[in-house]
């Protein structure tokens, strides 16, 4: 077991162990060199269930790589010595806050990231261009030796719906206005402003479902968002429409989005995000050739990694040397 874990190892160090660093890109990083002297580092090459209880008593830091890996009251049962997780991206839905707070554990989040701000809408925008063009009912027909004769329809001139107008929202905005000369509008909650940056007009939601072309979703998951978009809300999109969320899946009802698919009134969907990961194999989702499906790659880029691996460096030498500042946590203790 230990031969496949990558070790600097000195027994008088803390130690810090790296979750799911699937692709290696984490590892591939020049910045744990800025480390080697202040901790072990540890990158585990398996599931953290794996591991015997014994080989994760002395850790000190965690490094976790977005929701791959529940950090529960059962894992953190099994890190007595834990002290900081590092978490990697701007939200942690899959920490147990209120158990990690309780055994005094600090929850580092990521928030200066940068990376995802282009990786995110450049997906979202990629698959607005290939539903429209019909690329999914091409590369099936064409893959079974056919030619078909598909007429698609241009982004140009035709209305795009943001639900989200964020970091992510505003991005995908400008590419669509400025690329594509597509009109944008945003979602206006209740008590929000009339106007979006940008003077982007703002609709009432049923307004906007019901008038745009594409409809892009881009929200934090939250109470207001689960199952925002159930079956009456898909019902009255403007027909021939089509969705996109690269956001999170459980802001839409599934069962209700895989009716709106296959009767009306959508005209198609990218999906980067699924309510349960991975999407099942018997889903009906990866039979409809209206749909493009990707397994949540939204974010898994070369730049958002090297990204993730300088944050968490950072974050922990200023957490050793006591700089790191109460900003960058979720659960300060």
């Amino acid at each position: 077991m230990s031969s496949r874990i990558c070790i600097y190892f000195s027994a008088m160090k803390p130690q810090l162990l790296i979750l799911d660093d699937w692709e290696g890109l984490i590892a591939a990083s020049p910045s744990w060199g800025r480390l080697k002297e202040s901790v072990d580092i540890k990158f585990l090459p398996v599931p953290i269930d794996a591991i015997p209880d014994a080989e994760l008593s002395n850790v000190t830091f965690l490094m976790a790589i977005r929701e791959r890996t529940a950090l529960t009251e059962k894992v953190f049962a099994r890190l007595p010595q834990l002290k900081l997780v590092l978490q990697t991206g701007g939200h942690a839905y899959h920490i147990d806050q209120q158990a990690a707070q309780k055994r005094g554990i600090a929850i580092a989040l990521g928030r200066r990231i940068k990376a995802p701000l282009a990786s995110v809408p450049e997906l979202t925008i990629a698959m607005m261009l290939g539903l429209m063009h019909l690329v999914p009912q091409a590369q099936q027909a064409m893959r079974a030796g056919e030619w078909p004769l598909l007429t698609g329809r241009t982004l140009k001139g035709r209305r795009l719906g943001i639900l989200g107008l964020g970091r992510h929202g505003n991005n995908v905005a400008h590419i669509a206005k400025t690329a594509f000369n597509m009109e944008v509008v945003a979602w206006h909650r209740e008590g929000g402003s009339a106007a979006a940056p940008g003077d982007i007009p703002r609709l009432p939601l049923d307004e906007l479902l019901q008038t745009s072309d594409v409809v892009s979703i881009h929200l934090r998951l939250s109470p207001e968002s689960t199952g925002l978009l159930d079956a009456k809300k898909l019902q009255a999109m403007k027909p021939g429409s089509i969705l996109v969320n690269t956001s999170r899946g459980a802001i839409v009802d599934e069962t209700a989005l895989i009716e709106a698919l296959t009767h009306g009134p959508l005209g198609g969907a990218g999906l980067d995000v699924f309510t349960n990961e991975p999407l099942s194999p018997d889903s009906p989702l990866r039979s409809l050739n209206n749909v493009m499906l990707t397994p949540h790659i939204g974010w898994t880029v070369e730049e958002v990694f090297a990204e993730f691996a300088e944050i968490a460096c950072t974050q922990l030498l200023q957490y050793l040397d006591g700089s790191l500042a109460v900003s960058e946590l979720i659960s300060p203790v």
